[in-house]
């Protein structure tokens, strides 16, 4: 695996998505503390969690934050795939009639975030629901677009984007597989 951002980079651009959720015109004419943040379990969680504390920081105003789990509304579930237990979904607040920030690490293919979308209806009818995500990348299987993006990133088709966030990972960075199984070829710091 290749280091492509460092820790300090990951950083950066988290801000650089909260800076965008807060110019953006639809979320700014929403009425102060209505924004609600879900991210994706786990990564994605770990992101809304993040540019939900900036946002609280700047403007001053409370950000619902949750996580969604989606193992359940995924269309590979019973696929060839390892079983992974759920997590369960964490949402203390309603999201009906409010703006909704959804969350991502990296988006590929966008199964995903259609499964996200299936499960968040679960819960209410969202005035609105956009996508953050860290990583855009190509590949796309649904047509689905994101709204706020860190970074845009143009790989091999075959390649992976593993992104680590703490606390989840040991360190936030985020890594290009060109061979998934090859092993380490550098550190971020």
């Amino acid at each position: 695996m290749q280091c492509v951002l460092a820790a300090d980079d990951v950083r950066q651009i988290i801000a650089d998505l909260a800076d965008q959720i807060l110019v953006a015109p639809d979320i700014a004419a929403a009425a102060p503390g209505r924004l609600a943040l879900v991210g994706i379990r786990r990564r994605g969680e770990v992101l809304a969690q993040r540019v939900g504390t900036i946002l609280r920081e700047r403007t001053g105003a409370e950000v619902n934050v949750g996580a969604i789990d989606i193992t359940m509304y995924r269309d590979d579930v019973m696929g060839a795939l390892p079983m992974t237990i759920p997590m369960g979904t964490l949402m203390n607040f309603r999201i009906d009639d409010r703006p909704v920030v959804l969350f991502d690490d990296v988006l590929h293919t966008g199964r995903s975030v259609r499964a996200a979308l299936d499960s968040l209806v679960d819960f209410g009818r969202p005035r609105f629901i956009r996508l953050a995500v860290l990583i855009d990348r190509e590949g796309r299987e649904y047509p689905i677009r994101a709204d706020f993006v860190g970074r845009q990133m143009a790989v091999a088709p075959d390649s992976q984007i593993r992104v680590h966030l703490a606390p989840t990972d040991p360190h936030d960075a985020v890594y290009l597989d060109p061979h998934p199984g090859a092993g380490p070829r550098g550190v971020c710091r």
